[in-house]
C-alpha cells in the first residue's frame, strides 16, 4: 500500500476512534501521525502544504471575526503583554531547574535555551483554540473574542521574533502591503458581487491565498499573518460570517494535515516524555495567571476562567521555532520534547473542555465582585421589565419590533450582535442590547424576569434553533415564535420548543398579494 493511501487510511481511523470515544477528532489525526511515524511510513510530502493552507485559511477565518477594536482594550493588550512575560518566567525557570539536574537531554542549559523555550511556550494554539471555540459554540461569546485577541496579538509577536531570529529585516517593499487599506473596498465589493452564490468559498480561499498569503510572502513577511490581515480588513462586513461558515468544510479538512504532521515529528522516548511532562506541569500555573490577570482587567470569574482554560495549551509555532532554531542555542532533542509538549496539552485540553468544576474552585482567588465594577460586556442583561424580547433586528426583526410596539403596545427590547447596527437602531429610538444569543455565556447573564415572548428572527436557521435550545435549557416557559425561510426549518423549530412560526415566503406571498389588491382598488379609482 502506497504511503498516501496508508495516510489516509490511519487519518480516517484515527478519526473514528477518537470520535467513537467521544473525544475531539483531531486526538485520533495526532495519535495517527505518531503511529504513521512509528511505523515507518514516509512523511507524504502534501500532508505538510495541506497543514500550511489549513493554518492559513484558520487564521483567515480567526481575522474575519477580529473587531480591530477590541486589540487594544485591557483585556486584550494589557493582558496579553503581562500574560506573555509570566508564562516566559515560568518556563524559563522550568527549563533552568532541569538544566541544573545535568541530564542528558537538558544538561547544561544556558540562559539562552531557558529563554527561547519558555517564549516560544508562552503563546497558546491558534489552531487548537478556535477549533474548540467553535466546538463550544463560543467563538463570538466575551471569551471566545478575548481568547481570539489574545491569540492575534501572539501571532505578531511571532512574526517579529521569527523576523529579528533570520537575521535580517523586510525591506521596504514591505510597505506595499499598506496597499491592502486602500484595496479593501475592492475586496468588500467583491464580497458584495458574491453574495450567497456558491463561489463564496472559493473567493474566501483566493483572498486568504492570494492578496493574504502570497502578498505577504513576496515582500519578506510572514504569509500566515497576511492571511490573518485580510480577514481582519473584511471582518464586519454583512457577508463576512457566512463567508466564515461557507470555508468550515475546506478549512477542516485541510487541518486534518496539521495535526498529522504534528505526529510525524518523532515518536518521543521516554527521557523526552518526561521532561515533556515537566513542561506540561507549568500550563496550569499558566492558566491560572491568566485568570487572575483577566480578573483583574474586570471580567467575571465564569469569563476569566473560561478565557484560561481555553488557552492552557502550547502552541504549534514553538515546534516550528524548535527546528530552525541553531543547534548551539537549542539542541535537536529538544524537537521531540516540544512537539510531545505540544501533543500532550492538546490532550489534556480536549479532555477537560470548559473544566466548569474550576469556576466554584476559584471562588476565594477571583471573588465576586458588584456588578458596577465589572467588564460593561459581561454585566447581567435585564431585558426583565420589558414583555416582548426580539433576539436579531435586521429587516425582518426590526419590522417585528415595530408591530409588537406600535400596533400591539407591547414594551419590547431587541438583541442584536452586530455592533454597528445596534449603535444604528438606538440612534432611531429603539431598546437595542447588544449581544449574541447564540453565546451560551449570553444566556447566564440575562434575566428575562416578565418577559411572556420572545421572537427569534435571526437570518441562520442554525442561530435561531441554538438560541431555542438555551432558552428552554434556562428554564424559560413563556411564548417563542420563530421566522423560517423553509418548511422544514419551521418544523424543526416547532419540535424544539417553538408555540409559533412563519414561513418567510409564505409571509411575504401574503403581504404581496394584499399590497397588490389595495394597488389594483386605487387605480381602478383613478
Amino acid at each position: 500500500m502506497d504511503p498516501t493511501t496508508t495516510t489516509l487510511l490511519a487519518a480516517l481511523a484515527g478519526g473514528l476512534l477518537a470520535a467513537g470515544l467521544r473525544l475531539p477528532p483531531l486526538l485520533g489525526f495526532l495519535a495517527a501521525g505518531f503511529a504513521l511515524h512509528g511505523a515507518g511510513v514516509a512523511r507524504v510530502e502534501a500532508v505538510q502544504v495541506v497543514a500550511e493552507l489549513g493554518v492559513t485559511l484558520l487564521l483567515f477565518s480567526v481575522g474575519l471575526k477580529v473587531d480591530v477594536r477590541t486589540l487594544a482594550r485591557r483585556e486584550v493588550l494589557g493582558v496579553g503583554a503581562a500574560h506573555l512575560v509570566v508564562s516566559t518566567a515560568l518556563t524559563a525557570a522550568v527549563v533552568g531547574a532541569l538544566g541544573a539536574t545535568s541530564w542528558a537531554i537538558v544538561g547544561d542549559t544556558g540562559w539562552r535555551t531557558a529563554l527561547l523555550v519558555g517564549f516560544v511556550l508562552s503563546f497558546a494554539s491558534t489552531v487548537f483554540v478556535v477549533k474548540l471555540l467553535e466546538e463550544q459554540s463560543a467563538s463570538r461569546s466575551l471569551s471566545g473574542r478575548t481568547a481570539l485577541g489574545i491569540l492575534v496579538l501572539q501571532d505578531l509577536a511571532a512574526v517579529v521574533f521569527l523576523t529579528a531570529s533570520h537575521g535580517s529585516l523586510p525591506g521596504p517593499e514591505a510597505f506595499l502591503v499598506l496597499l491592502l487599506l486602500p484595496g479593501a473596498w475592492l475586496l468588500r465589493r467583491l464580497l458584495d458581487l458574491v453574495g450567497g452564490s456558491e463561489l463564496r468559498p472559493l473567493v474566501g480561499v483566493v483572498l486568504a491565498l492570494v492578496p493574504g498569503y502570497a502578498l505577504f510572502e513576496a515582500v519578506g513577511l510572514k504569509g500566515d499573518l497576511g492571511a490573518l490581515a485580510v480577514g481582519m480588513l473584511l471582518a464586519g462586513h454583512p457577508s463576512s460570517e457566512a463567508l466564515a461558515k461557507s470555508m468550515l468544510p475546506v478549512k477542516d479538512l485541510f487541518l486534518v494535515g496539521f495535526f498529522l504532521s504534528i505526529g510525524f515529528t518523532g515518536m518521543p522516548d521516554l527521557p523526552h516524555v518526561l521532561v515533556a511532562l515537566a513542561l506540561v506541569a507549568v500550563v496550569p500555573a499558566r492558566a491560572l495567571a491568566l485568570a487572575l490577570l483577566l480578573w483583574r482587567a474586570g471580567l467575571r470569574r465564569r469569563t476569566s476562567v473560561r478565557t484560561a482554560v481555553s488557552m492552557a495549551n502550547f502552541s504549534e509555532f514553538a515546534l516550528i521555532v524548535a527546528v530552525g532554531a541553531p543547534a548551539s542555542v537549542l539542541p535537536p532533542d529538544w524537537v521531540a520534547v516540544i512537539a510531545t509538549a505540544i501533543a500532550l496539552t492538546f490532550v489534556l485540553g480536549s479532555l477537560a473542555g470548559r473544566a466548569e468544576w474550576l469556576v466554584p474552585a476559584t471562588r476565594r482567588l477571583l471573588p465576586d465582585r458588584p456588578a458596577a465594577r465589572v467588564h460593561p460586556e459581561d454585566r447581567p442583561v435585564d431585558v426583565g421589565h420589558h414583555e416582548a424580547v426580539v433576539l436579531g433586528m435586521g429587516r425582518v426583526g426590526k419590522a417585528s419590533y415595530e408591530r409588537l410596539a406600535h400596533e400591539h403596545g407591547l414594551s419590547v427590547v431587541g438583541v442584536e450582535n452586530s455592533v454597528e447596527r445596534a449603535e444604528r437602531l438606538r440612534a432611531e429610538g429603539l431598546d437595542v442590547v447588544e449581544a449574541d444569543a447564540t453565546d451560551p455565556e449570553f444566556w447566564e447573564r440575562v434575566r428575562t424576569g416578565n418577559v411572556g415572548l420572545v421572537l427569534l428572527a435571526m437570518p441562520f436557521h442554525g442561530n435561531n434553533i441554538e438560541a431555542l435550545g438555551h432558552l428552554r435549557g434556562s428554564g424559560y416557559s413563556g411564548t417563542v415564535a420563530v421566522v423560517a425561510q423553509h418548511d422544514s426549518d419551521l418544523e424543526h423549530a416547532r419540535t424544539a420548543g417553538a408555540a409559533t412560526g412563519l414561513q418567510l415566503y409564505d409571509g411575504a406571498g401574503a403581504e404581496l398579494a394584499d399590497r397588490a389588491v389595495l394597488a389594483m382598488g386605487s387605480h381602478r379609482d383613478g
